[in-house]
């Protein structure tokens, strides 16, 4: 109660230093509230504001800065009740602009209905107008690539990054990974490692932006074959040995991880915002938008926040990699398919709070009745006298498991072949963490 009463009394006090005439500052809201750390936001006023009406005057509101655990967020004082509850992760990097048209397709709202007219996704419908962005997650085009900003997409929960090729000034949108920032530069080494890249690195490497450590330490080094040895500089053959035949530079591939140095492989090409082939990739390095196949387009953790784990870099077939996802599970993926290097950005996009209901009207999601409230013909759970339903377990409105039960389909009988360990049930991960 006595939070209650102090929290309307900072409302009233504020309230009544906005309609005085003195203009309300920052250290008397301080001194007033005993918070130190707040901002002011004041809205544009009218076309033509009258200087007698009251309702002219900017509309002034505090936004405070809270800390939760590594993560920071935006709450705001509480002058109406969408705001009471609402906060926001702070994203200061973002463009404020528009998105680059040329990249964008209009975004045709469908209101949930399919091509007859009938519902087939309930809960969707009104929203924001949108422009769908055009990614890139084949990462062709190789060469240097300059970060022009970073930018927010209505259309996912993680931010896009705008990439300029600094040769053929080609624009094109990519996920941005948790630490690439406006002026870094990424390139895409799909097809390998070019041996100009490699010499050219050696001989003067470049400094980058700084970046977090995306390999753990702790993880098993990858050794050169003896083989390898031999095409080192300064490694002359043993005594009767034969000497690996040196290929001309016009006949050499590219190249592998045989042929690389590992610490230059970490400090030129491992970086946030790469794009490399699995085999080139060291183990226990933090990757994301990962192909399932030489040829395609990135499909696994592309969402907010995620990323994947190289735990093992051969298999016993020795053609894939096992790669650890998000959800703990371990599966098989070719060595000629491709990753990029970090983790997603917008962690923090799971802990917003949006404070209202209209918020989530913006994103284009109507309300939703529960199965409980509706009639037996609708749903499940629906009929019966009361609030009840009955001795069932939790389904869905098409009569599915719901609530932890698994509704994957196996692509097999015997299950998917490149799954090799199973993503752990939910009372597992309560046990393990």
């Amino acid at each position: 109660m006595a939070t209650a009463l102090s929290r309307r009394a900072l409302s009233q006090r504020i309230a009544l230093a906005s309609t005085s005439s003195a203009p309300l500052s920052s250290s008397s809201v301080a001194a007033a509230s005993g918070i130190t750390r707040a901002s002011f936001s004041t809205s544009k006023p009218s076309a033509a504001p009258s200087p007698s009406s009251e309702s002219a005057r900017p509309r002034r509101q505090l936004i405070f800065t809270k800390k939760s655990g590594q993560s920071n967020f935006k709450t705001f004082l509480p002058i109406s009740p969408g705001l009471r509850h609402l906060r926001q992760p702070i994203s200061e990097h973002l463009h404020k602009g528009g998105p680059h048209r040329p990249l964008t397709v209009a975004k045709r709202a469908t209101g949930g209905r399919n091509d007859s007219g009938r519902i087939t996704t309930r809960a969707r419908g009104g929203g924001h107008k949108r422009r769908i962005r055009l990614l890139d997650f084949r990462r062709i085009e190789q060469g240097e690539q300059d970060v022009v900003r970073i930018e927010y997409d209505p259309g996912r929960s993680a931010h896009i990054a705008l990439l300029q090729h600094r040769e053929t000034k080609y624009l094109s949108y990519i996920l941005a990974p948790a630490t690439l920032r406006a002026g870094d530069v990424v390139q895409s080494f799909r097809f390998g490692i070019p041996d100009s890249f490699m010499i050219a690195s050696t001989a003067a490497p470049t400094a980058s932006a700084p970046s977090t450590p995306v390999v753990d330490p702790g993880a098993p080094q990858t050794v050169l074959p003896p083989s390898a040895a031999l095409s080192l500089p300064g490694v002359r053959p043993a005594p009767g040995a034969r000497a690996a035949p040196t290929p001309s530079a016009s006949s050499r591939p590219l190249a592998s991880l045989a042929q690389i140095d590992l610490g230059v492989l970490r400090s030129v090409a491992i970086r946030p915002g790469n794009c490399l082939p699995i085999r080139l990739i060291p183990v226990g390095t933090v990757i994301h938008a990962i192909t399932l196949a030489p040829n395609g387009a990135a499909v696994l953790a592309r969402s907010a926040g995620s990323s994947a784990r190289i735990i093992s870099a051969q298999s016993a077939s020795g053609k894939h990699a096992q790669i650890r996802l998000s959800s703990g599970e371990v599966r098989l993926v070719g060595l000629e398919c491709f990753a990029s290097i970090g983790t997603v950005s917008n962690p923090d996009h799971q802990h917003r709070n949006l404070g209202k209901a209209g918020r989530k009207r913006w994103l284009g999601f109507r309300p939703q009745s529960r199965g409980v409230a509706m009639n037996a013909t609708d749903h499940p759970h629906g009929g019966g006298r009361g609030k009840s339903k009955g001795n069932n377990h939790p389904m869905t409105y098409n009569a599915k498991g719901a609530k932890g039960q698994r509704t994957r389909a196996p692509t097999s009988k015997n299950g998917n072949k490149f799954v090799v360990k199973e993503r752990p049930k939910r009372s597992e991960k309560r046990r393990s963490g």
